[in-house]
């Protein structure tokens, strides 16, 4: 039967969402990570050709230590995308949450609490009714 009017959209779940979006944020992680590695092979390819074939500065041999601090901070990507993200991924991230909102209903509740004694309700009644 054909249907002219709007289509539905499929449902999909909070719960669902988030998981797909964590999923997404993770491949664009590791997408980053192999374009890093990408253009760090490419990049220090080019720069030890400049320094030992081209001799461009051949007096010192630059290029060891660029590709040097290159690599480690290519490890500490690396390091992020696949260690810390195991300590601190998801399941961290939920905890982190649920305790921030807890900490807030928490506060919020003592503020009622302070405004209830501070400025109870029947005195407010009491002064409009007289």
């Amino acid at each position: 039967m054909l249907s002219f009017g709007k289509k539905k959209k499929p449902e999909i779940d909070l719960e669902q969402h988030e998981l797909l979006e964590n999923a997404q944020k993770r491949i664009k992680q590791k997408k980053r990570l192999f374009s890093h590695l990408v253009i760090f092979l490419i990049g220090s390819i080019f720069l030890i050709i400049a320094n030992k074939v081209l001799k461009y500065g051949e007096v010192y041999d630059w290029s060891i230590w660029i590709v040097a601090v290159w690599t480690f901070l290519l490890a500490l990507h690396t390091f992020n995308v696949f260690v810390t993200h195991k300590f601190m991924g998801q399941n961290w991230e939920r905890l982190q949450r649920e305790r921030l909102v807890d900490l807030q209903k928490k506060r919020i509740g003592e503020i009622q609490k302070e405004i209830e004694t501070d400025f109870p309700l029947s005195k407010i009644n009491k002064k409009k009714d007289q």
